[in-house]
């Protein structure tokens, strides 16, 4: 059942051509002095993954795109990463074994498709798994499991190698690292990955519960708010007061609410009766008034135009006694010519007759005629008013008259009830009032009680996912202890293989999965250096051998290392034995690993039955560029440290 996971091949397209490295042996080495590009090979696979590998200056220089040819499971992709910052986000994908080009696959989790769901897929994992803390108080889901997580497995980076084991200094990063260890030897799986996330989001959900209930439970002991049962008791007193209250109207309305005597009714009706008739004479004075300022109105425009025809008349009357000397118009002199009897002496055209025209007398006459029609229906429609306002004043007394009356009738009755009636009503708002009160209350109370409700179901739903967590990890439990056996027995041997100095005991610690040395954390026996870099090189032989061993993981059986030499100068003894420690786990169990190593030089002793690239300032790994010199370069090496400390060298 372990995973195969074999890096076929790598191709760099440079500038000048692409440069092309197999990897069909089980044990490759990459050996070349520093700055030949042997950590940017690796970076660079690691970058054709899909992940944040560190590119030195040649690759982001000159060349345009890095292809990685690999086989996972039963799949085989090609994936080409271009270098470009604005392509890097997007990898074009070919399965090899059907030669299909696949649609590009992004980086970014967050876009469909993605290169992680590609490979995660492949190696026989869900996608969407997430790493929650194991932690009681934990109220998130946790990180997203990806490739790049699995990836961190599968290579030692040279950072890493004489400090720290898959990052684990990191401690934001523990969750993660255990969740992945446990994936890829099946000591956890998919439900339980889940379970454990719903875990801890109920954890969130149930403390956010359980303030809110604190919250109001406070609130309502500052503020002494009476209690639910109390309140309870209140609403029924407060029923019964608004009961009681309510039947004391009823029977006030029923005392006051006799057969009227008939005078009384017949009182009401003329008073009803004149009522109206008040209304129908103030409508008729309205409209009175309203037609008497329209008809002066009127008579004011008659008038005008009568004054418009005296005006006219007027000025003809005086033009025609004018004689005219000279001409209006020209202001010749008219004297000179001779004039025809009977003749106008300007224009020369028959004089007309001087007297009025009929027309004008007419329209004179009928205007005359029309003012005094409208001084006639003035003066109607002034005592017609008149009248009318007095009909209005008459039945306003005649309503007050009836309406003291009936007042009077109905006093005796009424009045010594009002004080009744007063307090009945009074009764009847409080008792309402003091339950609208006290329905505020049982709300909140209710609220209390939803709360206390979902607290309580949330805690048994938090349980019951805890009770099967713990039932899928009993389960485990025999598996878990196999497999931590296993890697006990090989971690020691490896460790006695190799001779690592001062250590006289040593076992993986069962549920961080890290090694425990001398009975301490391995960081604690050395913060770096040669005994790390030894460790690490037990722990992940250990792994692999176990995991080959054994067949029943999906662990990938395969591991690139970057300079386990680094540290190790001054002890060739040791050096040695790592690399026999190599050597045997790759040709114990031919075809079932794959392991790629990249260093400065390797032990003359070791056996050179391994494919092997050596690289030189002249041969670097980026063949098609000319390498600058070693004093031209900066390492990936040197980078990671100037990051890290950036006051020194």
């Amino acid at each position: 059942m372990t995973t195969t996971f074999r890096l076929n091949s790598v191709t760099l397209d440079t500038v000048d051509g692409p440069t092309r490295y197999a990897f069909p042996a089980d044990l490759t080495i990459l050996a070349g002095p520093t700055g030949v590009g042997k950590t940017s090979l690796l970076e660079a696979v690691k970058y054709g993954f899909g992940c944040d590998g560190m590119l030195a200056s040649v690759f982001t220089e000159s060349v345009h795109d890095v292809s990685v040819d690999v086989t996972i499971g039963d799949a085989r992709y090609l994936l080409v990463r271009s270098i470009d910052p604005g392509k890097r986000r997007n990898v074009r994908v070919t399965d090899l074994k059907s030669q299909e080009r696949l649609p590009d696959h992004s980086t970014d989790l967050d876009r469909s498709p993605n290169l992680s769901a590609l490979l995660m897929q492949a190696l026989g994992f869900a996608d969407d798994m997430r790493a929650a803390a194991r932690t009681t108080n934990s109220t998130k889901p946790g990180s997203r499991i990806t490739f790049a997580d699995i990836f961190s497995y599968l290579y030692v980076p040279q950072s890493d190698m004489n400090r720290e084991i898959a990052r684990s200094q990191d401690q934001y990063l523990a969750p993660k690292r255990k969740a992945v260890f446990e994936l890829l030897f099946g000591l956890t799986d998919e439900n339980l990955q889940a379970l454990r996330s719903e875990a801890t989001i109920l954890n969130g959900k149930v403390d956010g519960a359980k303030r809110a209930t604190a919250t109001i439970r406070e609130f309502l002991a500052t503020t002494n708010t009476t209690s639910k049962e109390e309140a309870l008791n209140a609403v029924g007193d407060a029923a019964n007061e608004q009961i009681a209250a309510e039947a004391a109207l009823r029977l006030l309305r029923d005392e006051i609410n006799p057969v009227t005597d008939r005078e009384t009714q017949v009182m009401r009706d003329l008073l009803n009766d004149a009522e109206d008739r008040r209304a129908e004479a103030k409508a008729a004075v309205t409209s009175l008034i309203r037609q008497s300022r329209e008809l002066t109105t009127e008579r004011r425009r008659v008038e005008g135009d009568l004054a418009r025809l005296n005006r006219m008349r007027d000025a003809g009357d005086r033009i025609a006694n004018i004689e005219f000397v000279t001409c209006p118009r020209c202001l010749q002199s008219l004297t000179g010519r001779p004039v025809p009897d009977g003749a106008c002496r300007v224009c020369l055209q028959h004089d007309p007759v001087t007297a009025d025209p009929p027309e004008d007398l007419y329209e004179q006459r009928q205007l005359a005629d029309q003012l005094r029609e409208m001084d006639d229906q003035l003066r109607a429609i002034t005592e017609q008013l008149s009248a009318v306002n007095d009909a209005v004043a008459e039945r306003e007394n005649l309503v007050k008259t009836l309406t003291l009356d009936i007042e009077r009738r109905t006093s005796a009755r009424v009045t010594p009830r009002l004080q009744a009636f007063t307090d009945a009503y009074t009764t009847l708002a409080n008792a309402r009032a003091r339950q609208r009160e006290l329905e505020q209350v049982l709300r909140q109370w209710d609220r209390v009680d939803d709360i206390t409700t979902a607290e309580e179901r949330l805690t048994a739903e938090r349980d019951r996912v805890r009770a099967e967590i713990a039932r899928h990890e009993e389960a485990l439990e025999q598996r878990r202890r196999s497999i931590i056996d296993d890697l006990n027995t090989e971690f020691n041997r490896a460790l006695s293989t190799i001779g690592v100095p001062a250590i006289k005991t040593a076992y993986i610690h069962p549920t961080n999965y890290l090694p425990i040395l001398n009975g301490e954390p391995y960081t604690k026996i050395s913060r770096g250096g040669g005994i790390i870099t030894a460790v690490q090189i037990a722990y992940w032989t250990s792994i692999l051998y176990v995991v080959v061993s054994r067949g029943d993981t999906y662990y990938p059986s395969f591991l690139l290392i970057d300079s386990p030499r680094m540290a190790l100068n001054s002890n060739p003894g040791i050096a040695l034995a790592l690399y026999r420690r190599l050597h045997d786990l790759a040709t114990a169990l031919p075809g079932k690993m794959q392991l790629i190593v990249a260093d400065n030089e390797l032990p003359a002793e070791v056996e050179r039955d391994f494919a092997e690239f050596d690289f030189d300032y002249e041969h670097p790994t980026v063949a098609t560029v000319s390498h600058p010199g070693p004093n031209a370069v900066q390492t990936l090496g040197q980078s990671t440290q100037e990051q890290a400390d950036p006051g020194g060298r």
